[in-house]
């Protein structure tokens, strides 16, 4: 089985928690004199993981560009998913489904970001395009910061086919899209039960049959002269818009 290595203490301590079995090793740096890697490391042995000590050079070399903070855990590879589980998801999920879409991010800071804000939103699931976009690297998973581990990613062939299943399924579609003649005020929508976030890539935004099949479009209100937002920033904004009126309202 392939592996991967997932680094940073947040992502290390949410794949101890959430899915210990998949873990190989650990290894810490060696001159590293931080608590929480001490924490990890007897959290680990508890779970007969092996810890080993290694220097800062090895931690560089294996952790693809990403912040390290001297842990790295060696895995093996989750499976990827893709429109195949979306069917089980929504079951699942019932009238609370809340997804995340997005149309081409390719920054791996941005989708490890829009990644935590799912997480911490409660989202089920978050789509991506297979290809033409970020994948969930190191640098994904560091910015993630343990959510890359607690939301399922879809990566998915046909983004357009995936949003007809969603539609299907009866789940409401809502894209960002501040500059879209006639875009409502995002918090001027009810955004409560089944309802899909879509939002486009950095610069570009949502591509046209994206855009088309969105049963909304909406725009954040933003004051002064901001045109736009960072595409994380966004997804966290309407994530938690939804959330706010879901509480509200239920």
């Amino acid at each position: 089985m392939s592996a991967e290595w997932i680094v940073g203490i947040n992502p290390v301590e949410a794949v101890l928690t959430e899915g210990a079995a998949r873990v190989r090793e650990l290894w810490l740096q060696r001159d590293a004199d931080n608590p929480r890697l001490a924490a990890l490391a007897e959290l680990a042995r508890r779970q007969d993981i092996a810890v080993e000590l290694r220097p800062r050079a090895a931690l560089e070399r294996i952790a693809g560009g990403a912040r390290h903070q001297g842990i790295a855990a060696q895995c093996v590879a989750a499976p990827l998913s893709d429109e195949r589980s979306l069917p089980d998801l929504l079951a699942q999920a019932g009238r609370d489904a809340l997804l995340l879409v997005l149309d081409g991010v390719t920054d791996p800071h941005n989708l490890g970001a829009c990644l935590r804000s799912a997480a911490a939103a409660g989202v089920t699931a978050v789509l991506v395009p297979r290809d033409r976009a970020a994948g969930l690297t190191p640098v994904a998973r560091r910015a993630a910061a343990g959510g890359a581990e607690r939301v399922p990613l879809l990566q998915v062939g046909n983004l357009a086919r995936s949003l007809a299943v969603l539609k299907d399924a009866g789940v409401w579609l809502v894209g960002l899209d501040g500059g879209a003649p006639g875009a409502a005020v995002l918090d001027a929508l009810d955004l409560r039960g089944p309802l899909a976030l879509v939002l486009g890539a950095e610069g570009e935004g949502m591509r046209r049959l994206t855009r088309e099949a969105c049963d909304h479009l909406a725009r954040i209100p933003m004051a002064g002269a901001m045109e736009s937002l960072n595409v994380s920033v966004a997804a966290g904004i309407a994530l938690f818009e939804a959330r706010r009126q879901r509480r509200a309202g239920g």
